[in-house]
């Protein structure tokens, strides 16, 4: 689900109030669900209403859901999406999570083009710490993009935020996932070859994020599935832009490089890529 821009709908003729909430405008929407920018009527606090469709769900995104619900509710960490409130109004259920006035990373993409790379470093530590929570407790997001990924404020120093977990996943460290779901130009290799698969495509859209984030394009690209991955498995190099190779840090290519590997045992673990240079070199994660 992508999270952008706000549209007010067409049918908005007065206020619309659900619950203790009334409904300003839709910040976006996927198969099974809307996500609403609303305000508390009391309190005038904003968030944002994600508005889930039960009938919508089949067994695996039920799953998906539960485990959504599960983690958001037990964990409460700067650089994850806060859940405030769950309740059940029109046949739908709906969760109250923290409002981010800066928008999406894609959208920050957009409006920037390349980021410098001190500042990509800042932003790649906040990752890494929201992903030490989700190691933690042995969670798999499995659609890791910029659009998921909000902003505290429209700006450089905002505190990143990891968000939609509708597609999350419990596994056990022994245990392999074998469910085709994500972005393609984020999703792992194995996951496009229909493999099984573990917590290292998380680590893969990752390394897209640094590389789109370092170049402002994403690292592969493709019309299909078929020929995206074609793409990715006659890459000999990674296609960094020859405007800011020369100046990049190397420690930060041979992050991204390793992120990007395209044999999952030869790919950073989690661990190796909290503990790498290129993060732990100067800051830490906010």
């Amino acid at each position: 689900m992508q999270i952008e821009t706000e549209t007010r709908p067409d049918h908005f003729k007065g206020p619309v109030t659900v619950g203790d909430y009334v409904l300003k405008s839709k910040l976006g929407e996927g198969s099974f669900c809307t996500v609403w920018k609303a305000e508390h009527r009391l309190s005038g606090q904003e968030v944002a209403l994600k508005q889930v469709y039960p009938s919508r769900l089949n067994r695996q995104l039920r799953n998906c859901f539960d485990c959504e619900l599960n983690f958001l509710s037990s964990v409460n960490h700067p650089n994850i999406v806060r859940l405030f409130d769950v309740f059940r109004a029109e046949g739908c259920i709906f969760l109250v999570l923290e409002f981010c006035a800066g928008g999406s990373l894609a959208s920050y993409l957009r409006h920037r083009g390349r980021v410098q790379e001190q500042i990509v470093r800042g932003f790649m530590q906040q990752l890494g710490a929201a992903m030490e929570i989700l190691n933690s407790h042995h969670i798999i997001h499995r659609d890791l993009k910029p659009e998921n990924i909000l902003l505290s404020v429209p700006d450089d120093d905002a505190v990143l935020k990891i968000s939609d977990f509708g597609l999350s996943r419990y596994v056990h460290p022994s245990d392999y996932a074998e469910t085709v779901c994500g972005t393609a130009l984020y999703m792992a290799p194995e996951v496009l070859q229909f493999q099984r698969y573990d917590e290292k495509v998380d680590m893969w859209s990752l390394g897209a994020i640094l590389f789109e984030l370092l170049n402002g394009y994403p690292p592969f690209r493709g019309r299909t599935n078929v020929q995206l991955l074609q793409n990715i498995k006659s890459c000999k190099r990674l296609p960094f832009s020859q405007l800011i190779l020369p100046a990049l840090d190397p420690d930060c290519v041979d992050m991204c490089s390793r992120l990007l590997s395209i044999n999952p045992a030869d790919r950073l673990s989690f661990n190796e890529f909290y503990r790498h240079i290129f993060l732990s070199r100067e800051g830490v994660a906010t």
